[in-house]
C-alpha cells in the first residue's frame, strides 16, 4: 500500500480553493493507496514517510518563494517528489520563458526588468506587466501606451518588493480565441480547456483577479499540440515529469504561442473533466510504485 501525500496550502478559515483535492484523495484511497493532503508548510509532517509527494495545490508558494524553494529541496532529498525538485526550481521563476524561446519554442515575446533597472515599456501597443514569481494574476496588469506613468509606478512597487518584472505585448488574440490550457499527466495528453481573458482593461495590478474566467472544455489543434510538445521537450529533466500544463494564446499571426508552462502546481480542472480522474489516479500510483 503506497503512502502518497498530495501537498496543498493552508486555507486558514476559508474553504480550500482546490475542489479536486478531496476527489483525488478518495480515488487514490479507493485504488488501494494511503493518500493524505498535508499542508506543505506544516512543520509536523514527516515527508520522508511517504513513498511519493505530489505538489498538488501549494497555491500560496509565489508569495513565499524562498521558503517554498527550501521546502522543495528538503523534500526532494527525503523521498520521491513530483515534479522533481530541479524542475520545480526552474519553473518557479518565469525567466524560463527566455530559455524556451532560445530553444526555438514559439513564446509570447518577453523582456525582464530587475530592481534597479530602468523601465523599458512599449510605446506602440498594449502591454502586460507581471512578476517572474507569481500566480493567479497577482501583481499583473494590462496597459495602453497612454498609461505609461501608471505602469512605471507599478514597476516601482514590484521592484521595491524585490520582484523582477516581465514586460510582454498584450496578445489581442486572447480576447478572440481565449487562452488554451493543455494538460499532460504521466507523459500523455490528459485533456484541454479554454478560458477567457484574465486581465481586463483598467483593472489595477493589486486587484484580485478571477484566474480561470469562462472555463470550458477544448479540443486542441494539431498546431497547439506541436507547440506544447516542443515546449515540454525543451524542459531540463523532462524524463522526471509527472504532470504539466501548457498555456497557449494566439500570436499576431494567428499561430499559437506559449504563454506559460506550469510544472509546479497546476489546477487540474477535474470538475470540468471528470473522465480524466482514472488516468490521473493511475499515473500517481505508478509514480509511487517506481523503485527509488
Amino acid at each position: 500500500m503506497p503512502r502518497i501525500a498530495l501537498a496543498t496550502y493552508d486555507p486558514g478559515t476559508e474553504p480550500s480553493r482546490d475542489a479536486d483535492l478531496p476527489v483525488l484523495v478518495r480515488a487514490l484511497t479507493d485504488a488501494g493507496a494511503e493518500a493524505e493532503a498535508p499542508y506543505w508548510d506544516d512543520p509536523a509532517v514527516d515527508w520522508g514517510g511517504y513513498d511519493l509527494v505530489v505538489i498538488r495545490s501549494t497555491w500560496d508558494y509565489s508569495w513565499r518563494a524562498a521558503e517554498f524553494g527550501a521546502w522543495v529541496d528538503r523534500v526532494g532529498t527525503l523521498t520521491r517528489l513530483a515534479n522533481p525538485a530541479p524542475v520545480v526550481r526552474w519553473n518557479a521563476d518565469k525567466r524560463y520563458l527566455g530559455e524556451l524561446a532560445a530553444a526555438g519554442v514559439p513564446t509570447v515575446p518577453t523582456r525582464y526588468t530587475a530592481p534597479g533597472e530602468p523601465a523599458d515599456l512599449p510605446a506602440d501597443r498594449e502591454f502586460v506587466i507581471k512578476p517572474t514569481s507569481g500566480a493567479g494574476g497577482r501583481f499583473a496588469a494590462r496597459y495602453t501606451p497612454a498609461e505609461h506613468d501608471t505602469a512605471v509606478r507599478h514597476l516601482a512597487r514590484m521592484h521595491a518588493e524585490g520582484f523582477t518584472a516581465m514586460v510582454q505585448p498584450y496578445m489581442p488574440g486572447v480576447d478572440v480565441g481565449g487562452e488554451r490550457a493543455l494538460q499532460f499527466f504521466g507523459g500523455r495528453l490528459l485533456h484541454a480547456s479554454r478560458k477567457g481573458a484574465v486581465l481586463a482593461p483598467g483593472t489595477p495590478y493589486d486587484a484580485v483577479k478571477v484566474p480561470h474566467p469562462d472555463l470550458e472544455r477544448w479540443r486542441p489543434t494539431d498546431a497547439e499540440l506541436a507547440v506544447a510538445e516542443k515546449a515540454l521537450a525543451a524542459v531540463p529533466g523532462t524524463a522526471g515529469l509527472l504532470y504539466a500544463r501548457v498555456d497557449l494564446v494566439d500570436g499576431d499571426d494567428g499561430e499559437p504561442r506559449l504563454m506559460e508552462l506550469e510544472l509546479v502546481e497546476p489546477n487540474l480542472f477535474l470538475r470540468l473533466h471528470p473522465e480524466s480522474l482514472p488516468g490521473v489516479t493511475e499515473a500517481i500510483l505508478a509514480a509511487a510504485r517506481e523503485p527509488a
